[in-house]
């Protein structure tokens, strides 16, 4: 019942105002660890929608009277909310997504990280002036907020993913509209929240939760939305980008990812059991980042499978609301039938099935997969070509670097990568060839509030984090000053 009440004092955010939703007009959330209602979620209409826009318009103007030290300070002040209230944040992120409470505890504190960081850099958006090639004129270069921006945003991060977005839209000026994944709204009411405790003027913040069909079309047919900030597949990601080539709206593209891991034969083979095991199934493994193919030199494949597999198995997979749990269900049903259905063609076709491959018998309901391990999958395969976004991995042994290169910049995703390598010379000649947006060396740590997060070719376009991530959240402006013929420069100034 904690959610249903949790559902009932929020909502729809328009304006400044919530708008509930009921049994009679709401969608149904499960939890996905037991299959129980967790209550209704509400499904904006299209007017719902476009209020949602006008008050964004008016939250925008409210935005720019703000100075940027004030804006600093609310985000602060919203930064400091989340952490005092991460154990609430965290338990709503494991009752919708089945993520375990350490993690979505993990989650939350990210999240407020990364608002603090926006907080600083609200103060740091430095304009220029230069002289310009008359004499007595001056070139200046400052930034101005775009207005509206939309964040769309998906379940696996509902947290982490939208304080991303939020933080420089609002440290930049601007007044947002959110779209999130129906199965953690929840989760994103209760971070927005945080926003309209904080402060933020009516209309800064809006959230409109509901059918794709009803929400996406009308974001993207106003012109008044200058910016859509987009984290989710790789097809919805393009419709997303036809779509804003109509009114040009300004887009970033955080899509999926197929990450491969290049673990060299001088890598320290237990420290990467223990990382891999760690980093594959994180979220049961429902991570754009995530490691999946696992590329292994010839020379030490037999004992890092070993090593890894032994990992993986000890793994526990069970309730993610206690605090030793590793793994909890998968979000959706629709995400286990899938990874089934990867599986189960890799098994056909003779890849060797290490560990899982299976539902546990011992839960009689929720949305469970057994950590897997899969060795020497055929490059055909669905799972060497599509991302699994779930908790299973592939094991294939290489010769040379060369070869293993070629291997890993074969798929159109190039959001992440990792190498394990003990050898500088290693680090350098692979991370400058792999494909990636983001590359780890010796670690699965893809991103932080300070670094620049994003992808290459399919997987997106566009930083998110990091120094340079608010510049997207604004318009760069020139103004070419010079002096009027007739104007001295004392001119208009009384004189002693």
């Amino acid at each position: 019942m904690e959610l249903q009440e949790h559902y009932r004092k929020h909502g729809l955010l328009i304006g400044g105002r919530w708008q509930p939703a009921t049994a009679d007009d709401g969608q149904l959330s499960i939890n996905p660890a037991t299959e129980a209602p967790l209550g209704h979620t509400p499904l904006a209409a299209k007017e719902q929608v476009t209020q949602a826009i006008d008050a964004a318009v008016i939250g925008s103007r409210a935005m720019r009277e703000i100075t940027p030290w004030e804006r600093s300070t609310l985000l602060r002040r919203a930064a400091a909310l989340i952490r005092e209230r991460a154990p609430q944040l965290a338990r709503i992120v494991a009752l919708e997504t089945g993520k375990p409470i350490a993690q979505a505890t993990g989650e939350a504190n990210a999240s407020a990280e990364s608002i603090d960081w926006f907080a600083d850099e609200a103060r740091r958006v430095f304009g220029m002036s230069y002289e310009s090639r008359v004499k007595g004129g001056r070139y200046l270069v400052h930034y101005e907020p775009l207005g509206v921006v939309a964040a769309f945003t998906p379940w696996n991060f509902p947290l982490l993913l939208l304080a991303r977005k939020m933080g420089p839209a609002l440290a930049a000026g601007n007044a947002i509209v959110i779209r999130p994944s129906n199965e953690a709204a929840g989760a994103t009411m209760a971070l927005v929240r945080c926003f309209t405790d904080a402060g933020f003027p009516e209309g800064a913040v809006n959230l409109v939760i509901g059918k794709p069909d009803a929400i996406t079309p009308t974001i993207m047919a106003d012109a008044r939305v200058a910016k859509i900030s987009f984290t989710g597949s790789v097809p919805i990601g393009r419709q997303i980008v036809e779509m804003s080539a109509q009114t040009l709206k300004k887009v970033t593209m955080e899509l999926g990812g197929h990450a491969p891991v290049i673990v060299h034969r001088d890598a320290d083979i237990a420290a990467f059991a223990h990382l891999a095991s760690l980093g594959k199934f994180r979220n049961a493994g429902q991570v754009c980042a995530s490691p999946t193919r696992f590329y292994v030199h010839e020379s030490i494949f037999d004992k890092t499978v070993k090593a890894l597999v032994e990992r993986s198995k000890a793994l526990k997979l069970g309730d993610p609301l206690e605090q030793n749990t590793d793994l909890g269900p998968l979000t959706t049903s629709r995400r286990r039938e899938a990874i089934e259905s990867l599986v189960d063609e890799a098994a056909s076709d003779g890849a060797q099935i290490l560990c899982g491959g299976r539902r546990p018998s011992r839960f009689g309901r929720g949305w469970f997969y057994e950590p897997t391990l899969i060795a020497n999958p055929a490059p055909h395969l669905g799972l060497m070509n599509d991302e699994p976004f779930g908790p299973v991995g592939t094991l294939t042994p290489f010769a040379t670097t060369g070869e293993v290169i070629e291997e890993a910049n074969r798929l159109p995703f190039a959001l992440a990568a990792y190498v394990f390598t003990r050898s500088m010379r290693n680090t350098m000649e692979t991370t400058e060839r792999l494909q990636a947006g983001v590359i780890g060396v010796n670690t699965f740590v893809a991103s932080t509030a300070e670094t620049p997060f994003g992808g290459a070719k399919d997987s997106g376009f566009g930083r998110e984090g990091g120094p340079h991530a608010i510049r997207d959240y604004l318009d760069t402006k020139f103004i070419n000053l010079e002096l009027a013929e007739d104007e001295s420069p004392d001119a208009g100034y009384a004189t002693a």
